[in-house]
C-alpha cells in the first residue's frame, strides 16, 4: 500500500503492517453498571455504535462534526490484557471487566491512528465494517473498583482506543482486522 515515492519514509512506514489482526471478542454494554454481553456477531451502525450497546443511540452529529460521537465503539488490544494484569498484580484480567466493545489481536491498534493529518488510516473489520480511530480510551476511576488499588494506573496507556463507525455492517468473531490508508481528495 502506498506508492514507491515514500517507501522507507516515516509516511510510508506508517502504512505498512506485517499482517492482518483478528477480532477475538465482541462485547455489548446494555446499560451502565450491568454485566457486558459477549456475542458472536453484532451489527455496526454507521455514525452510531453497535446495535444492543448503550452507546448506539440515535445518530447525532454535533455542530461542525462529520462523524458523530468520537466514542461509538471502543477497542482494546488483546496483547495488552496480560500487561494490565501484571501491572495490577493480578493473575488474569477478563476483557469483559474492562468494558471495551471489541478485543483485537495480532494488529497494533495504536499504529492504526495516523501520525499525519493528511493521511487517514482506517480499520476494516471483515468484509463490510470500516472504523476510524478517534482517540485513546482512557481508563475511568471504576478501574480501581474492578482491578483493585492502582487499577487506574495499570490501565493508563493500555486502555485501548475509541472509534467512529465510518461504514456499518455485520461484525463476527474471527473477522480479519486490516489497517488501510485512505486516499485523500485534493
Amino acid at each position: 500500500m502506498g506508492d514507491d515515492t515514500d517507501r522507507g519514509t516515516l509516511r510510508g512506514l506508517t502504512r505498512q503492517f506485517p499482517r492482518a489482526g483478528r477480532l477475538d471478542m465482541i462485547l455489548l454494554r446494555p446499560a451502565r453498571r450491568v454485566p457486558m454481553v459477549s456475542v458472536a456477531s453484532a451489527e455496526a451502525l454507521a455514525g452510531r455504535g453497535l446495535e444492543g450497546d448503550r452507546s448506539a443511540g440515535p445518530a447525532v452529529r454535533p455542530h461542525g462534526s462529520a462523524g458523530g460521537s468520537k466514542r461509538q465503539v471502543t477497542l482494546i488490544q488483546a496483547e495488552h490484557l496480560p500487561v494490565i494484569a501484571a501491572l495490577a498484580a493480578l493473575q488474569h484480567v477478563d476483557a469483559q471487566a474492562l468494558r471495551r466493545n471489541l478485543v483485537v489481536s495480532g494488529l497494533n491498534l495504536l499504529a492504526a491512528r495516523s501520525l499525519f493529518k493528511d493521511q487517514a488510516l482506517r480499520l476494516r473489520i471483515g468484509a463490510e465494517v470500516v472504523l476510524e480511530i478517534s482517540g485513546p480510551c482512557e481508563p475511568c476511576s471504576r478501574m480501581e473498583e474492578l482491578l483493585g488499588a492502582g487499577g487506574y494506573n495499570a490501565m493508563r496507556g493500555h486502555g485501548g482506543l475509541t472509534a467512529r463507525i465510518h461504514v456499518g455492517g455485520t461484525l463476527q468473531v474471527g473477522d480479519a482486522v486490516v489497517c488501510e490508508a485512505v486516499a485523500q481528495s485534493a
